[in-house]
């Protein structure tokens, strides 16, 4: 009754349908996963924005790389801004998607070593080869706080780090590159300024990160599990349907032999 199950194609759906559901359960497990570990870093993220700040010196040092652990943590810094020095971060956008740059300042700490502050974004106005007009930074030694970030880099945020760019002009924010380009101690990552807040809001300052979206990867979990159990349900429909079909075929064949009697 089942022994077109033997036959070659039904052999070859067979194996591509036993192939299918581990493929399609473990599918679902990955974006478990990274539901997970979505929850697990806006949980970091909003943590990290609550707490207290605390001396940046306490937390990174020249050379150290930030760990994701530290990501966002907010820190505070004593110093005054080192202007002379000052660079912008091309191609960057702010809330309202308008491309311009970032302001990255180094602030000088009470004990020589440097700070990359990035104080902000400001419209691209004029010719991207020229520098551009940069609200002051303010004078005299002031006390800031912000949101520690890593050191970016081509991987990380698939910006490729150009060569060649005009005067003053960067591509990636690296605490190594300003280290070498200033001759100081500079402290591993940077900050994201949020205070004092610039009058005017000039720099614009950077909003926080959004840490509030999970994404849809759980809705994906549950559709890749249920493509898994509908595998072997489509399976037997269409083992039911093929017995149904030849079993049709075959009594039809038995009554076109059957003679008509008179």
């Amino acid at each position: 009754m089942y022994r077109f199950l033997l036959t070659r194609q039904w052999v070859i759906l067979t194996l591509i349908a036993l192939v299918l559901i581990p493929v399609m359960v473990e599918l679902g497990f990955w974006q478990l996963h990274r539901h997970e570990h979505r929850v697990a870093q806006n949980q970091r993220v909003t943590e990290a924005l609550a707490a207290d700040p605390v001396p940046a010196e306490k937390i990174t040092s020249p050379g150290h790389e930030v760990p994701k652990a530290d990501l966002y943590r907010r820190v505070s810094a004593k110093g005054t801004y080192d202007t002379k020095h000052e660079v912008v971060v091309r191609r960057r956008t702010n809330s309202d998607d308008e491309v311009g740059f970032h302001v990255l300042t180094p602030f000088v700490l009470d004990d020589g070593k440097v700070l990359l502050v990035n104080r902000g974004w400001i419209p691209a106005d004029g010719p991207q080869t020229a520098f551009p007009k940069i609200p002051a930074a303010p004078r005299g030694e002031v006390t800031i706080t912000g949101r520690l970030k890593a050191d970016e880099t081509s991987a990380a945020s698939g910006i490729k780090n150009v060569r060649g760019l005009p005067d003053r002009q960067i591509m990636l924010i690296s605490s190594g590159q300003q280290a070498d380009s200033l001759g100081k101690q500079v402290l591993g990552g940077y900050v994201e300024q949020t205070s004092p807040e610039p009058p005017d809001n000039s720099p614009q300052l950077i909003a926080e990160p959004d840490h509030s979206g999970i994404g849809p990867h759980m809705a994906y979990a549950v559709q890749w599990w249920l493509f898994a159990s509908g595998v072997p349900v489509g399976w037997v429909i269409l083992v039911r349907r093929e017995r149904r079909d030849r079993a049709a075929a075959a009594q039809a064949t038995t009554d076109d032999a059957v003679p008509a009697t008179a």
